[in-house]
């Protein structure tokens, strides 16, 4: 694989990441969407903490996928 060719391996691992992102991102704006409708409409604090808390472990779990992507894309 002098040619620059990627190995078919590499190359489904990549669309495994992306797909992967994909759904966190989607996952990240659900929940975000979530929280601003619990705290517009005066919800329970506990249930916004419960929410941002969520929300902040689907993000770093959605960047250490995108990183993966990145990494098996090159």
């Amino acid at each position: 694989m002098s040619d620059g060719a990627v190995a078919p391996e590499r190359s489904q691992m990549s669309t495994i990441f992306t797909i992967l992102a994909v759904i966190f991102m989607i996952a990240v704006a659900v929940v975000l969407v979530m929280g601003l409708a619990n705290m517009m409409r005066g919800g329970p604090g506990n249930t916004s903490q419960k929410l941002m808390r969520a929300r902040v472990m689907l993000q770093a779990i959605a960047v250490a996928v995108i990183v993966g992507a990145l990494y098996f894309a090159r």
